[in-house]
């Protein structure tokens, strides 16, 4: 069996792609892709890696835990997504650095199903707007103590992904940047879900309703109809004219904290289109782009 974790991070889909994959449940399932409920795995997970504290359960302790989360037969493949795998939102940036149980608690992620198939899935976002997008989710505390904690030009993802890789080498990583989602949501959802390429999931535009104003959705939908994109080239270029024109202002530039100027956050968004060129290049994981 194939165990899929979706593990985020915080920020990037919003749920989206449980929302979506959930809505597709009986259709995946024909396939032997099963999504469970989220409030049925996410307290056994939690519990049951809290339990053991790292340790390897026995293969019929795993059975126990796949029995407890899944009502179906012999799955094929379990898709697991939880933006709060690797940890909360106040330890994101604990000890001055993204993600610093990344590695950990994916060992630990790993060791409950080590008799399977198991890899992992993660969307990744530009600094520059993530650590803003953080601040919304924290219950107190300003933005310029949120970025007392680490400095926001020394972050990189390819860190978080490096210690990832050496803790867990053999096991799959797909990596993706959260900017580059509405133009890649369909083979996203593939990349992850494994179904058959010609399977067509209902609800593929849920996504972008959630980033564009819905009268771009309207206008958007009805050039589409009068003008089909004659290839996913084409299709790509014309969601970018339409997201140009009217994105959803989601307010994370709207923050105020010393030095936090448009120079700083190029600066910012500079570093990281040169941090995912690194983590493209790394050895073992797939990179997922337009």
């Amino acid at each position: 069996m194939q165990i899929v974790y979706h593990i985020g991070v915080h920020c990037t889909d919003e749920g989206q792609i449980q929302y979506c994959l959930s809505r597709n449940r009986r259709l995946l399932a024909t396939e032997g892709i099963i999504i469970p409920h989220p409030g049925k795995f996410r307290p056994v997970i939690r519990e049951t890696v809290q339990g053991l504290n790292g340790a390897v359960p026995p293969p019929a302790a795993q059975e126990a835990i796949l029995d407890s989360i899944l009502t179906e037969d012999d799955p094929k493949r379990v898709i697991l997504s939880n933006d709060g795998f690797l940890c909360g939102v106040p330890r994101i940036l604990a000890g001055g650095t993204l993600y610093p149980d990344a590695a950990e608690k994916c060992q630990k992620l790993f060791n409950l199903f080590h008799d399977h198939e198991v890899e992992f899935c993660i969307g990744i976002r530009n600094p520059a707007t993530f650590l803003p997008a953080v601040q919304a989710k924290r219950p107190k505390g300003s933005f310029a103590d949120l970025l007392s904690r680490a400095d926001p030009i020394s972050l990189r993802w390819s860190e978080v992904i490096a210690r990832i890789r050496a803790q867990l080498p053999e096991v799959p990583l797909k990596v993706w940047s959260n900017e580059d989602t509405p133009f890649i949501w369909r083979e996203l959802l593939q990349a992850i879900t494994g179904h058959d390429p010609a399977t067509q999931l209902a609800g593929l535009d849920g996504y972008l309703a959630t980033i564009m104003i819905p009268e771009g959705m309207e206008r958007m939908e009805a050039y589409l109809e009068t003008h089909p994109p004659a290839n996913e080239t084409q299709r790509r270029r014309i969601l970018s004219a339409f997201l140009d024109k009217f994105e959803i202002d989601d307010g994370t530039q709207d923050v105020s904290a010393p030095g936090w100027t448009m120079d700083y956050i190029d600066a910012l968004t500079d570093i990281y289109e040169e941090d995912l060129f690194e983590i493209e290049r790394m050895p073992g994981v797939e990179f997922i782009s337009p």
